[in-house]
């Protein structure tokens, strides 16, 4: 969707939800080598649950077994200050409004696909001549030497349906009451798909410090509804200095 800064600049956003999300474990060096936590996400039905599984979520859930087991459980390399506690949950304003994220995702499956949809070839000539084959490849191989098709050669084939990572994605805005992202550009996958959202690998620019390990709402105080980032202070529609525009 469309969003809008004090300026009247249209920013492209895709709307990601942080569905139930929470910590279900923590990974140390001293018992397995490294540092990580692994969070769960979205809600199901605990007669879909099998008997490891609620074994493993018996450690956060209470004895009545009245929280829902997770959707789905991912883990996440963290350094050894950021530690969560199973059962804290990780809220939309964990995120800092502003930075840079990377989302990864299973791509939409388009199918057995041909090189022109799959590839972007321009396919043949359509006109006389041609014949039913104006959409083929053409040639894949060589003469005598070397006589084969080398491997890698772009062909028809499955399309989609694969993991796919978008690199450094700008959040423009948090949503805190539901636990909404707005970030800019498009995102791998389907509606309602699962992604995974890390800060950027190649740098996250924070334009604040990050809550370490996590944000914790205080009670007492009233947070903003929508958290947005830092607009531009000067209207980029404005034209420069020395340009004579009417």
């Amino acid at each position: 969707m469309g969003v809008y800064d004090q300026w009247g600049q249209r920013y492209p956003c895709t709307i990601l939800a942080l569905d139930s999300v929470q910590a279900l474990q923590i990974k140390k060096d001293a018992t397995d080598g490294y540092t990580a936590v692994q969070l769960g996400a979205g809600e199901k039905k605990s007669k879909n649950v099998s008997q490891p599984e609620r074994g493993h979520l018996d450690r956060w859930i209470d004895g009545d077994g009245t929280a829902p087991p997770k959707r789905k459980l991912w883990e996440f390399r963290v350094t050894p200050d950021a530690l969560l506690l199973p059962g804290t949950p990780v809220l939309a304003q964990h995120f800092v409004p502003g930075q840079l994220v990377d989302v990864a995702g299973t791509s939409k499956g388009k199918g057995f696909q041909g090189v022109m949809k799959r590839w972007g070839f321009k396919g043949q000539g359509a006109s006389h001549g041609v014949s039913v084959s104006h959409r083929s490849l053409g040639s894949t191989g060589q003469n005598t030497s070397p006589g084969r098709v080398f491997k890698g050669k772009k062909m028809p084939g499955r399309m989609g349906g694969k993991r796919v990572t978008v690199q450094n994605l700008w959040l423009y805005k948090i949503d805190t009451e539901r636990n909404l992202l707005y970030i800019k550009g498009h995102i791998p996958g389907n509606k309602g798909a699962f992604v995974r959202v890390t800060d950027a690998v190649k740098g996250a620019r924070f334009p604040a410090p990050p809550p370490i390990p996590t944000f914790v709402p205080e009670e007492g105080i009233t947070y903003p509804k929508e958290i947005t980032a830092q607009a531009p202070d000067v209207d980029p529609l404005t034209p420069p200095e020395g340009r004579d525009d009417e």
